[in-house]
């Protein structure tokens, strides 16, 4: 059972009709929460997203894509960091709704995506960058943070330009002017 819902997030058919849908399917998405949003739920939700969109920022902050392998920042800790700040991102917008049966199925869908997504994405990291990317994955752990390394002065790692040229800045906007619509609906028009 589980072996078919990886070759289902693996398929490259379906990944392709999801691609083409992604966009559609959020913004139902977005309908769907702009009605049912709980608004008393809205400081929790928004302080979990935020929660994901510093992990994100942070990412941005350290990450040169497809350059050089990035051991810095929050890499330091844990391999997939924008992974993990995504999920708590939307995870702040699936709480709104107050659904314990959408958010559990929000989490293992969200498991599967970015098992399967992450598996690809280190193939193609291991050919791209060798050997040094080969030997960062047998240090840092895929998905669960080391704090036994918050020590590590690399951790500290924060670049303003390299995050404007990843545009963090960008998905930062995004995230507060979705909150404040968001908000404004519903304590005010709804």
């Amino acid at each position: 059972m589980l072996q078919a819902l990886h070759n289902i997030f693996n398929h490259p058919g379906a990944r392709k009709v999801f691609l083409k849908l992604r966009y559609v399917l959020f913004l139902v998405f977005l309908v769907v929460l702009a009605r049912y949003t709980d608004g008393t739920r809205l400081p929790a939700g928004f302080l979990v997203s935020l929660f994901g969109e510093a992990i994100q920022l942070w990412s941005f902050a350290s990450l040169v894509k497809n350059e050089q392998l990035t051991a810095r920042g929050p890499y330091v800790l844990v391999r997939n960091p924008m992974y993990l700040g995504r999920f708590f991102l939307i995870l702040g917008l699936v709480l709104l709704l107050g659904d314990y049966y959408l958010t559990a199925a929000y989490v293992i869908l969200y498991y599967f995506y970015m098992v399967n997504r992450v598996q690809r994405e280190e193939s193609r990291l291991a050919e791209l960058l060798g050997q040094p990317y080969r030997d960062y994955c047998a240090r840092v752990n895929r998905f669960l943070p080391a704090f036994d390394r918050l020590l590590d002065p690399a951790v500290r790692f924060f670049n303003w330009e390299v995050l404007l040229r990843n545009n963090g800045h960008w998905n930062l906007l995004a995230m507060l002017l979705f909150y404040g619509a968001l908000s404004c609906y519903v304590w005010y028009f709804r």
